[in-house]
């Protein structure tokens, strides 16, 4: 049976459209992803508990004087070394399982988290111990030991629930999250196709460039709006594929929704019937019983985006030591200078399209700050504070981002971050230039490509939209941790000698 095409040709119903359902969309993509990365969570308590249980296994053995009066000097460079295993282990990206995950993969990727993290456990135990008056070859052994004991508990468990996992997923009790674009007799197919099968695919809803010929769908599936609405809802970092289901005769609207969509950190897939259809240099896959072909997809670099992240850590805490004592001069200016608070926070979209607080220094008049960038700064700002100007112009106003940094929600090179609902003119940025949710694919940055070339502070027409994306698109295709440490050696250069930008 022939399902689905990279293109469907039939004409689309003309009825009116139905009133979007989006309550009863976001508790489907509550739900449906919450059970399955409850199974994450729950192994990532349970590593804490196996580390634990390891760390008294080890205090048992050494200690002379039973387990309950063991010293503090004892417990200290095993506890930071137990700390750093369960870090390492966290941030390799262990605890989110695929829908289908492969035990060999998981397991060698579990293996490879361990043979770093020991080591590093060790060290940590060796320096605490130094620290507290012990000998450093004993707190090296104990944390090392311990976390050695610990990590090949660990390497089990995590294997054991691959495949417990894998076979609950053939067994139809988990669902990829989808939402369907184009609702054509192609998607109707589709979602038909899916409620017969009984779980493996949960359509969370349908959206169409052409609302006004989409008609009602089958069991309920809620038509939540056009292109835009998609880009911009809430719930995309739930959403596992993005399914096109425009077929083989309208070649030109597939490339359309193609160029238009593959921007979107999600996984991108259209919809096959193989009547017709040329898969030479296409990867083939399946959803359940259906044949898909792959367009595009967030990248999946476990390994890049740990070292980013001890990257962020090491460096971020050795710069936000360095600079302290300039981030207090500035917050005494800044309080002495105009009334409010020393900080200000704003929403802006982050990883996957995620909004985060970014934290700044107040550069503005209190009742005149602008939270959603709805109006950008202009030369001589009456907005804009005597001290804001310096620290703007400086960019010491960007400084509080270390704790962002340092927190997970920022890293210290990247696309820099945006309000949402940041305008250009009249019109909202994002909507300027199609690969813009394209930038949103990492973590937002203090400084990147952009803002050493010249693309910092307000973008007021949309060829500066155009260009502050192709920087990012750029350093997304290219990062790397060389690149990265030359963009923050010409960052401090670049913005001195960049006098003519307004801030």
């Amino acid at each position: 049976m022939n399902y689905f095409s990279a293109m469907d040709g039939a004409d689309p119903v003309t009825t009116p459209p139905q009133e979007p359902p989006l309550v009863g969309a976001r508790k489907a993509a509550r739900g449906a992803r919450w059970y399955r990365s409850s199974f994450g969570k729950a192994m990532n308590f349970i590593d804490l508990l196996v580390i634990l249980a390891s760390m008294a296994v080890v205090l048992a053995v050494i200690s002379h004087a039973g387990l309950l009066h063991t010293s503090l000097a004892d417990c200290l460079p095993m506890g930071f070394g137990g700390l750093v295993l369960w870090w390492v282990l966290r941030e390799h990206d262990l605890y989110r399982f695929d829908v289908e995950p492969k035990v060999t993969d998981h397991g060698l990727k579990t293996l490879g988290a361990i043979i770093l993290a020991v080591p590093a456990a060790a060290l940590v135990g060796a320096v605490l111990a130094t620290l507290i008056g012990r000998h450093p070859s004993h707190g090296a052994w104990e944390a090392g030991v311990a976390s050695l004991l610990a990590g090949s508990l660990i390497l089990g468990l995590h294997c054991l629930l691959a495949l417990v996992l894998s076979l609950m997923n053939r067994a139809g009790l988990f669902s990829l999250n989808v939402v369907i674009v184009g609702a054509t007799p192609l998607a109707h197919r589709l979602i038909e196709e899916a409620h017969a099968q009984g779980g493996d695919l949960t359509i969370l809803g349908v959206f169409d460039d052409r609302l006004e010929r989409a008609g009602p769908l089958p069991h309920h599936v809620p038509l939540l709006g056009d292109l835009n609405d998609l880009m911009e809802w809430s719930h995309l970092p739930r959403i596992d594929r993005v399914i096109v289901a425009v077929s083989s005769t309208a070649q030109s609207r597939v490339l359309h929704l193609v160029n238009r969509l593959r921007a979107m950190p999600n996984k991108l897939v259209l919809a096959i019937d193989m009547q017709g259809f040329d898969s030479e240099g296409t990867t083939i896959g399946r959803m359940g019983s259906l044949p898909v072909a792959y367009v595009s997809g967030a990248p999946e670099d476990a390994r890049r985006a740990f070292w980013k992240r001890v990257q962020d850590l090491v460096l971020g805490t050795i710069i936000l030591i360095l600079v302290s004592p300039i981030m207090v001069l500035t917050g005494l200016a800044i309080k002495l200078d105009s009334p409010g608070p020393i900080f200000f926070r704003q929403t802006r979209h982050g990883f996957n399209n995620q909004p985060f607080l970014c934290w700044k220094f107040r550069s503005m008049r209190v009742e005149t700050a602008d939270a959603t960038a709805s109006l950008q700064v202009q030369k001589d700002d009456p907005r804009v504070t005597f001290i804001g100007r310096f620290i703007r112009k400086t960019s010491l106003d960007e400084l509080p981002q270390l704790f962002n940094v340092l927190g997970g929600s920022m890293s210290l090179v990247g696309p820099r971050p945006h309000a949402i609902g940041m305008k250009t003119g009249e019109q909202d940025s994002q909507a300027l230039v199609a690969e813009y949710a394209h930038r949103h694919r990492i973590k937002p940055g203090m400084t990147g490509w952009a803002a050493i070339n010249g693309s910092r502070g307000p973008v007021h027409t949309a060829e500066d939209v155009a260009a502050r994306v192709a920087f990012d698109l750029a350093y997304i295709r290219t990062a790397s941790f060389w690149f990265d440490l030359w963009i923050m050696v010409r960052t401090l250069p670049a913005l001195m000698g960049d006098k003519s930008k307004i801030r």
